[in-house]
């Protein structure tokens, strides 16, 4: 993309400032930005909705990745992110999330702070593997109770997850704006779709601010604590590129979503659906739906990222499904049996 399309991004960047010389937002790198687009547009940092962050080093091998965690009670709400997103993606979302439930956010491999011996290597079958890997790292053996989220990329590793049959104590699988049929029917252009965003950015603010004026966001302090840890410094072009090549990562793209939809339905744990209001349910999930297989919630007024565009909205449905589905730190909690059968009253 060249530079004529940054030039048209900021000329209309007077919605909340008095009008400003033009030059001004064609400055060199140099020149510190005004006191209103720095506020604007600088970044956040984790601290703000998490509680801590961990490096999590899986035995026998190179792999390292890194969670940001909070909250200190109930089931685990552990999220996994889309492609080229980080587990930031779910930070505003977790400052409520975390008031009544734990929350885990892991960068995937080729994602934010996580180092692999192969970052390209996105089949759905190792990054399944590295889900089930931390989740044995974090916990053991007798891992708490878990809830799968997981929005794009990450909902369909999430399902595949859940698929397995492997994560004894999964108590539910919440699936963000991801649709096998759209998605197989969008894979075409998704190199199109890569290539025409911008590829370059002179600072992290002008990233954070490309990605609402853009569209891709639509909720700046959302944008703030996620985009920073998409990107990265290039010392050879002396400016900031994206963190994951996802264009050198087609091959594995079919196989995220072929077969979603069956796979869902057929998971035993309660499920819900959420979908921003452009997308629509392919044939096996109507069917599922009709017969009450499955939650749905289409969130309006969203983009894709439902999780960073409406951070409350998408917090206050995780806690309602949890709550609904009477999740406990173990396990479905049955009323009357709260405490252990052999006890005394």
């Amino acid at each position: 993309m060249d530079s004529s399309h940054m030039t048209s991004l900021h000329e209309d960047i007077t919605d909340d400032q008095p009008p400003q010389p033009a030059s001004i937002f064609d400055s060199v790198p140099q020149r510190p930005p005004t006191k209103t687009s720095s506020e604007k547009y600088t970044p956040l940092d984790w601290s703000v909705y998490f509680d801590k962050q961990e490096d999590v080093v899986i035995p026998e091998s190179n792999d390292v990745f890194h969670v940001y965690m909070a909250g200190t009670e109930g089931p685990v709400v552990f999220c996994l992110h889309g492609g080229g997103y980080s587990g930031l993606s779910f930070a505003v979302s977790t400052s409520i999330i975390k008031e009544k439930y734990r929350v885990v956010a892991m960068d995937l491999r080729g994602h934010g702070k996580s180092s692999t011996d192969n970052d390209l290597d996105l089949s759905v079958e190792t990054m399944c593997n590295d889900v089930l890997a931390v989740i044995k790292e974090l916990y053991g053996d007798s891992p708490p109770a878990i809830v799968l989220v997981g929005h794009s990329m990450g909902g369909s590793i999430a399902v595949h997850v859940a698929a397995r049959r492997s994560l004894s104590t999964l108590a539910g699988l919440i699936v963000v704006d991801v649709v096998e049929g759209t998605a197989m029917a969008s894979l075409m252009h998704m190199q199109k779709i890569l290539s025409s965003r911008m590829q370059h950015f002179s600072s992290i603010e002008k990233a954070i601010e490309w990605s609402v004026r853009g569209g891709t966001l639509r909720n700046i302090d959302s944008a703030r604590v996620s985009v920073p840890a998409t990107i990265k410094y290039d010392d050879s072009k002396k400016c900031y590129v994206y963190q994951t090549e996802l264009e050198k990562t087609e091959q594995y793209w079919k196989g995220w979503y072929e077969g979603l939809s069956e796979k869902f339905l057929s998971s035993p744990v309660p499920k819900l659906l959420l979908l921003a209001g452009t997308d629509r349910l392919d044939r096996t999930l109507t069917i599922g739906q009709m017969q009450g297989k499955f939650q749905m919630v289409v969130v309006r007024h969203t983009g894709h990222a439902i999780q960073e565009d409406v951070p409350d909205e998408f917090a206050n449905l995780v806690v309602n499904f949890i709550s609904r589905n009477q999740i406990g730190p173990h396990g479905v909690v049955i009323p009357g049996l709260r405490k252990p059968a052999f006890s005394k009253p």
